[in-house]
């Protein structure tokens, strides 16, 4: 099965992302860290065998090369989740949906992360703080299972699986990776991806 990848991003002006990283960062280097974060989490897909590629922006962030732009919806996250995958879904093509979170998740993850549903109907990653972090739905027409399902809530990973099985899907779990909302995760992450444009900026940062 063909598989596309949705990125999730917010344009990142200072203020208004990374708010919790400050302090001790100041909110431009918030700024200065989600930018990164985004970059790497592209730069993953871009690795992967992923045959589409969207960027799914609240803000204005330009798309690369072969990617293309679709805008946030309005409303909760819940609802825009649901929005992002009916928005971009497309015959015979299975969808995983990553945020700007976790740039340590590298091509290999995300391939492994689209290829689980070829014998299933989804799979899905948990986040360390209760949330999640990645979504793959064989159709993507089973999104409209995450509205009403809180959000930012240390068990918001777990509704969503149980929502996700208690309709009869199956679901393959993925590696649980740390998600980037405090200085001390952004410390333990850059160590995840010491290469990578995220590292750089939290060593400028915060080191």
């Amino acid at each position: 099965m063909r598989a596309q990848v949705l990125v999730l991003a917010k344009e990142p002006v200072p203020g208004r992302v990374k708010t919790r990283l400050c302090p001790p960062c100041t909110p431009e280097q918030a700024a200065a860290l989600a930018y990164a974060a985004i970059e790497d989490t592209l730069d993953a897909v871009d690795g992967s065998s992923a045959r589409r590629r969207t960027l799914v922006a609240d803000g204005v962030l330009r798309p690369r090369t072969r990617w293309r732009l679709v805008p946030q919806s309005a409303g909760d996250l819940d609802v825009r989740l649901a929005h992002a995958f009916s928005r971009t879904a497309a015959p015979a093509t299975a969808t995983l949906l990553i945020g700007m979170d976790t740039p340590q998740a590298t091509p290999a993850l995300l391939d492994e992360a689209a290829k689980a549903v070829e014998d299933a109907d989804a799979a899905l990653g948990l986040a360390e703080d209760g949330g999640w972090w990645a979504l793959t739905l064989r159709d993507p027409a089973h999104a409209e299972l995450l509205r009403g399902i809180p959000t930012s809530r240390p068990d918001t990973g777990e509704r969503t699986l149980r929502r996700l099985r208690a309709t009869g899907l199956s679901v393959v779990d993925l590696p649980v990776l740390r998600d980037v909302d405090t200085a001390a995760d952004a410390v333990e992450v850059a160590q995840q991806c010491p290469d990578g444009r995220f590292a750089a900026a939290v060593a400028k940062c915060l080191g």
